[in-house]
């Protein structure tokens, strides 16, 4: 039997069932484990407490499966958590117009280290641990077995999977190889997602809510809109009732992406505008030129993948929206978002405070913003919360 040995008094956040063991807290590990094995999780004292998958390389040393170390992963158990965690979804209850949505969200629905996104016909899986990658063939099955869906296309294209001691991704892993774009539905507004080469597993599924209220925030505005990608927020601004929107992204393609949306849902191109430009380098360029806005949207990349990062996300999260806040008319409003797991809520609004204080700024927060609810986050494992935003009033 493999087992992994907890440290004296190292067992309380396992007893507490958030699921990460990380290397500090291991004692011994016997009989050999690979990577992405069981191992029985047991204190100082020999007690089962949990059962786990195992990375010799990660500093997660093993991501726990079940706090019942007689429940093994199998086919069966497998089978029971997917289809738990989307009937979770049918329970949410969503827009019969809404057919793009996260069906497995890793830890958070007990899959530690697998992402699973619907989009339409398709579904979009992402492999991030050892242990996920182990059992690919019996998860695959199950997710045609419960969904139907039979058009399953690998995303594992992420540098995390290197901690793993794993490879990068992609391709057709069930049926046929996708379109170049499919369409999807999210209430109102259609959009082209390319799930073979866009951003995350194609879209922004995370931020659906938050671009539905962007819309209340919108009218009569000019809007910019930072990191614009495909274009999810510059398109809920004119619907909004912003009278121009620019778009501003590195990505030429990102752009052209977006522009196609707007053609698709048949929106009036006189009040985009597209740039591509380096955002930071664009905010500067706008403030010299004394170029103001009356909403500013900021939704950059994840600037801390890791804690250790986490230093100088901050700085560039203060360089962003300081820069934001200058550009802002009296009574403007700033959506600002960070995507950073090692950035928490309030660490997040002490730098919005530090940039409005350095802009020299009376900002209010009217609201706080997180992710769509298809993406949950269990009580005990709060690293499962890491998008957060906050909708700001320049006074």
């Amino acid at each position: 039997m493999k087992t992994l040995t907890l440290k004296k008094a190292r067992e309380r956040s396992v007893l507490r069932k958030h699921p990460w063991i990380f290397s500090g807290a291991v004692s011994i590990v016997n009989s050999d484990p690979q990577n992405g094995d069981e191992v029985i999780v047991q204190d100082s004292d020999g007690k089962h407490i949990a059962i786990a998958l195992y990375c010799p390389f990660s500093n997660i040393r093993a991501r726990v499966w079940d706090w019942d170390s007689s429940r093994k992963i199998s086919k069966d158990t497998i089978g029971e958590k997917i289809h738990n965690a989307i009937l979770l979804r049918k329970n949410l209850s969503f827009d019969s117009k809404v057919n793009a949505i996260r069906l497995i969200f890793a830890e958070s629905d007990g899959l530690p280290g697998l992402i699973v996104d619907q989009y339409s016909d398709w579904i979009v899986i992402q492999i991030l641990t050892a242990g996920m990658e182990k059992w690919k063939a019996e998860i695959i099955e199950s997710i045609v077995e419960i969904t139907g869906i039979t058009n399953i296309y690998e995303r594992s294209d992420v540098d995390v999977r290197t901690l793993e001691g794993l490879p990068e991704r992609t391709g057709v892993l069930r049926g046929k190889e996708p379109p170049e774009l499919i369409e999807i539905q999210e209430y109102d507004l259609k959009y082209y997602v390319d799930i073979r080469k866009g951003q995350k597993t194609g879209f922004y599924l995370d931020q659906r809510e938050n671009r539905q209220k962007l819309r209340s925030y919108s009218k009569n505005k000019s809007a910019l809109n930072c990191f614009s990608y495909s274009g999810g927020f510059s398109l809920n601004a004119e619907r909004g009732g912003s009278e121009i929107v620019l778009s501003v992204d590195s990505s030429a393609d990102a752009l052209r992406l977006a522009n196609k949306n707007t053609i698709l849902n048949g929106l009036n191109d006189n009040k985009f505008g597209w740039l591509e430009a380096d955002v930071f380098h664009q905010l500067r360029k706008f403030r010299d030129e004394n170029t103001r806005f009356d909403l500013i949207i900021l939704d950059p990349p994840k600037f801390a993948p890791t804690i250790i990062q986490v230093p100088k996300a901050a700085r560039a999260y203060k360089d962003i929206n300081l820069l934001a806040l200058k550009l802002l008319n009296k009574n403007g409003i700033l959506f600002t978002f960070s995507c950073s797991g090692g950035v928490a809520m309030d660490l997040f609004q002490k730098i919005i405070a530090d940039a409005a204080l350095d802009a020299d700024a009376d900002v209010k927060i009217l609201e706080k913003l997180h992710q769509s609810a298809d993406h949950p986050v269990s009580i005990n494992f709060p690293e499962g919360e890491y998008l957060k935003g906050l909708i700001c009033q320049k006074q």
